[in-house]
Formats: structure tokens, C-alpha cells, sequence
């Protein structure tokens, strides 16, 4: 294992350490990273979009690419200044993307529905993917370590499709919520957990 460099601090240096478990396979090591910087990543987006909704939802995207990347993380600087920079570059693109969309989208449309996220992207049918597959069939402990640390309302969501196995229309049901808003949502979620997977060492 590499050493970091002197020049971070303790915090710094320890989330370091923390990066390189989650490489290695220690799956507590990404629910760890999430809990030190979910809040204070949420409260920044916050004020940037200044909406609850979004910012949780800009939250768990900001994880799930942070992830996605961790292998390309190097200790250059702390590991939260390349999360937080991940997270505003992200938020910036939905600000702009939403500029770009008002125009188009019909101003009734409960901003919620997850319009930005392309319909091609999202499962149109109840049929779990690979990717869904390999979350329901992954070691539950892992997703309940990282579920834990979400948002209630996402926590729901996955407890929902994941652990219950509901379809999107039951959730949308249970949860009171538009059926565009959950498949928005889950898409979000389970790109995260994919992540996450995608990084250890082997599927067990």
C-alpha cells in the first residue's frame, strides 16, 4: 500500500487509507467515505440548486461518479477536494442542462419527474438488467452498509426494489410517488451500487 504524502493532513491522509481498502475489497471503506462527506457535499449542492430533492439526488450521483473513478483518485490533494470538485462539475452540468431543457419542457411538468435523465437510460420494463441482477444477488450486507447512510427516501426506494423485490409500479404505489420520479431515483441509486460492486476486487 502506498503511503500518502506528507503534505495532506491527518483527515487527509486517513481518507487515503480508507480509498485504498475500498480498492482492496473492503466494502465498509466506500459506506465510510459516504457518511464523512454526505452531508456536507448535500449542503454545498444545496445552495447551489436550492432544492432538498435535488441536492440529495445530486448527492448520490456526485458518490456514484466519485466511485465509478475512485481507481483514478491520487493523494496529489485530499481525497474530499476531488469529491467536492466531482460534485460541483456535476451539479453545473444539471443547472445547465435544466436551462437548457426549460425551454422545451412544459412548465406543468412537477419537477420531480426526473425529466433529466434520458428515457433510454432508464429500464422501461420491470425486468431487472445485469446490473440489477447483480446488486439483488450481492452480498446484502454491503448494500445494506451503504443503504444505511442515504437519505430516508432513497433508503426506502432500494429497500423497496432490492430487498423486497417490488416492481417500479408497486413502489411508485407504496411510496406515493410518480412512477417517473422512482425509476429517476433508482436509476441514480443503482449506478452507485454498481459502482461500488464494479470496484471489488471479485464477485463473490
Amino acid at each position: 500500500m502506498e503511503i500518502a504524502p506528507e503534505n495532506l493532513s491527518e483527515k487527509a491522509r486517513y481518507d487515503y487509507e480508507l480509498v485504498n481498502r475500498a480498492l482492496e475489497g473492503d466494502q465498509k471503506s466506500y459506506a465510510e467515505l459516504m457518511e464523512r462527506y454526505r452531508d456536507a457535499i448535500y449542503f454545498m449542492l444545496l445552495k447551489m440548486v436550492n432544492n432538498k430533492s435535488d441536492a440529495e439526488d445530486l448527492t448520490l450521483e456526485a458518490f456514484g461518479k466519485a466511485f465509478k473513478k475512485i481507481h483514478q483518485y491520487t493523494p496529489n490533494y485530499a481525497f474530499s477536494t476531488w469529491l467536492f470538485k466531482i460534485a460541483t462539475n456535476n451539479c453545473i452540468d444539471f443547472i445547465r442542462k435544466r436551462k437548457a431543457n426549460i425551454v422545451s419542457i412544459d412548465q406543468n411538468i412537477d419537477d420531480q419527474e426526473g425529466q433529466y435523465i434520458s428515457p433510454t437510460s432508464m429500464l422501461s420494463s420491470g425486468n431487472p438488467d445485469p446490473e440489477e441482477k447483480l446488486i439483488k444477488e450481492q452480498n446484502i450486507q454491503l448494500i445494506q452498509d451503504i443503504v444505511s447512510k442515504l437519505k430516508p427516501r432513497y433508503r426506502k426506494l432500494v429497500e423497496l426494489r432490492y430487498f423486497k423485490e417490488y416492481s417500479y409500479e408497486e413502489i411508485a404505489d407504496e411510496l406515493n410517488l410518480p412512477l417517473g420520479t422512482v425509476k429517476a431515483q433508482l436509476f441514480r441509486a443503482r449506478e452507485l451500487l454498481s459502482n461500488i460492486l464494479n470496484n471489488l476486487p471479485s464477485h463473490h
